[in-house]
C-alpha cells in the first residue's frame, strides 16, 4: 500500500549512537499539514529461551531505566554500530551476554514493530532450544540483570498480574503460541 501522507520536510532534532529523533513536516491527503516526531533506532533481537525437558521458559530481570523498575522479560537487545550482523547473530550474542546460555537450535518466528505510532524500530523474535550453561557477559547497563526459568503456568501467572510489562516480551509469546511450539 502506498503511504497517503506526503512528507514536506525532516529535520534531526536529536541524536546519538543508540537512536535519531526527527521532526518531519507533512501534508495529509485532505490537504492538511502537520508534525511527526520519529524516533530512529536499530532493530534489536529478542529471544524465547525454551528448556523443553522442563517445559520451562528463561527470563531476565533488569533495572528499567525509564520507568525506574526492575523487571521480568525475555533476553533481548541489539548492537549498536555494527549493521553486519544478522539477526540470529545478535540473538545468538544477546542471549550470552544476558543468561551465559548457548543454543544449538534457534529458529526465527517472526517480526514485529515495537511501537510504529512514533518509532522505526522492530524486532526480531526467536526462539532458542537445546541450551547449554556458559559464563554470562553482562554489558555496564545490565549489571542488575538476574535470570529464572519460569514453567508456562508461572509465565502466564506474570503477564494475567500485570508483573510482566514489556510488550514485546508478551507479543513475542503469543507468537510463540501461535506457532504451537508449546
Amino acid at each position: 500500500m502506498k503511504a497517503t501522507t506526503t512528507q514536506l520536510s525532516s529535520q534531526t532534532v536529536y541524536q546519538n549512537k543508540w537512536m535519531r529523533l526527527r521532526e518531519d513536516k507533512v501534508e495529509f491527503p485532505n490537504g492538511e499539514r502537520g508534525v511527526y516526531s520519529v524516533v530512529e533506532k536499530p532493530d534489536f533481537a529478542l529471544i524465547i529461551p525454551v528448556n523443553r525437558a522442563t517445559k520451562q521458559v528463561i527470563l531476565v530481570q533488569q533495572f528499567r531505566y525509564p520507568v525506574q523498575e526492575i523487571l521480568w522479560e525475555f533476553p533481548q537487545g541489539s548492537v549498536e554500530g555494527n549493521a553486519s550482523l544478522t539477526p540470529e547473530q545478535i540473538a545468538t550474542q544477546e542471549l550470552e551476554e544476558e543468561t551465559g546460555l548457548v543454543a544449538k537450535k534457534m529458529l526465527k518466528l517472526g517480526f514485529l514493530y515495537e511501537a510504529y505510532g512514533f518509532s522505526t524500530q522492530g524486532f526480531h523474535i526467536f526462539l532458542a532450544e537445546d541450551l547449554q550453561q556458559t559464563a554470562k557477559k553482562p554489558e555496564a547497563s545490565e549489571h542488575f540483570l538476574d535470570q529464572q526459568p519460569f514453567s508456562i503456568a508461572e509465565f502466564e501467572e506474570l503477564v494475567h498480574n500485570g508483573q510482566i510489562k514489556d510488550a514485546p516480551t508478551v507479543s513475542a509469546y503469543g507468537l510463540l503460541k501461535l506457532h504451537q511450539y508449546i
